[in-house]
């Protein structure tokens, strides 16, 4: 099962990156190194994930790392990140984009 990021769930990591950076660059390269090899390792695991509570949809789950949540969706095809945000908050369904 292939991986694919959005381009939501990429602007979503060019804004994370932007973020941290101003005030430690190493640590934010690090961990959007990081959220990309939670997200990949969903490839081999696609359930680790949590179904997510605002929407008790089988097919999106998120994965926590940190205090971010990397929201996706299974497919029998692919698992497609969908967006990543800080977990504080609730998720907004016009962030999925589906």
């Amino acid at each position: 099962m292939k991986v694919v990021w959005t381009s939501e769930a990429v602007k979503k990591l060019e804004e994370i990156e932007e973020f941290i950076s101003q005030d430690n660059p190493e640590r934010a390269s690090a961990f959007i190194d990081i959220l990309l090899e939670k997200g990949d390792l969903i490839q081999s695991f696609p359930n680790m994930g949590r179904v997510v509570p605002e929407l008790s949809h089988p097919e999106i789950r998120e994965l926590l790392v940190e205090k971010y949540r990397i929201v996706y969706r299974r497919t029998s095809l692919r698992i497609e990140i969908l967006t990543i945000f800080q977990g504080h908050r609730l998720l907004r369904i016009n962030e999925l984009h589906l």
